[in-house]
């Protein structure tokens, strides 16, 4: 078996048991310690340079059904973590301290995603896809001292976000809020916006932001590109008159890069 047969071998069998356990989980729920291991194991699996290095030669391929597995690999990933983020929040509430390799990572990510487009306490940050477990909303807060609003479309993450901003940042400036960007009067005030990594609308939601936003709003847009791609939505075309990319964040360490827009 060649480096690469193993490869895409290891993502049909990332494939299949992140399937498994997502259907175990949508009948059971009961099953988030194997949940939160094979989290761990695919991390592990994406920031593995010699696999990135040997994903490259396979992308020259253009395998079509190989796009659609990757496809769909990152959908059954996308919703594991979704349910993870939920139990880390239930789980917080019983004082549980350990949490997945993905979140420790993701936790990494969150101090150098604006570069030199420094959150300072006066900034207004508005995360898109705050999750059940708001990392970047509570990072940035207790960090900085911004005034920071998370918002989703899932009733059960808003609550439980709600809950653990209660625990976690008790005195910073957090909202957890149910509304649509188009619905809230913040997306105006917003000096900063974050849109999660795993938003698969994210492109289009940022066409739309652009009437509703500051002239002089910084949007960091989480993605992956090529490997990366297996567990986050990558870049795509963007009208260069709405907005354009003043900087790109290379993050080798980390499970997303992130792509810095402006106005154009």
């Amino acid at each position: 078996m060649t480096d690469q047969t193993a490869l895409i071998h290891q993502l049909d069998t990332f494939l299949s048991e992140f399937g498994q356990l997502n259907i175990a989980h949508k009948q059971y729920g009961n099953n988030y310690d194997e949940m939160e291991k094979k989290i761990g194991e695919f991390t592990a699996f994406i920031l593995d340079k010699k696999n990135e290095e040997e994903w490259e030669q396979i992308e020259r391929q253009n395998d079509v059904d190989l796009a659609k597995r990757v496809a769909e690999l990152r959908e059954q990933s996308a919703y594991c973590v979704w349910a993870m983020e939920k139990y880390r929040a239930i789980e917080l509430q019983k004082d549980r301290q350990g949490i997945a390799d993905y979140f420790h990572n993701i936790e990494a990510c969150i101090e150098t995603e604006f570069g030199s487009f420094e959150i300072t306490s006066d900034s207004k940050v508005l995360m898109i896809g705050a999750g059940a477990f708001p990392m970047t909303p509570l990072l940035i807060a207790n960090t900085t001292g911004a005034e920071v609003v998370g918002i989703d479309i899932d009733p059960e993450a808003i609550y439980l976000a709600k809950t653990v901003v209660n625990m976690l940042g008790k005195n910073a400036k957090i909202t957890i809020d149910a509304s649509t960007i188009d619905q809230i009067a913040f997306t105006r005030e917003a000096t900063h916006i974050v849109f999660a990594s795993t938003i698969k609308e994210k492109f289009d939601l940022l066409t739309q932001l652009h009437p509703l936003t500051n002239k002089d709003v910084v949007v960091a847009m989480r993605y992956g590109n090529s490997f990366k791609s297996l567990f986050n939505y990558p870049l795509q075309d963007i009208d260069r008159s709405l907005w354009k990319i003043v900087r790109q964040v290379s993050q080798p360490d980390h499970v997303f890069d992130v792509a810095l827009y402006k106005k154009g």
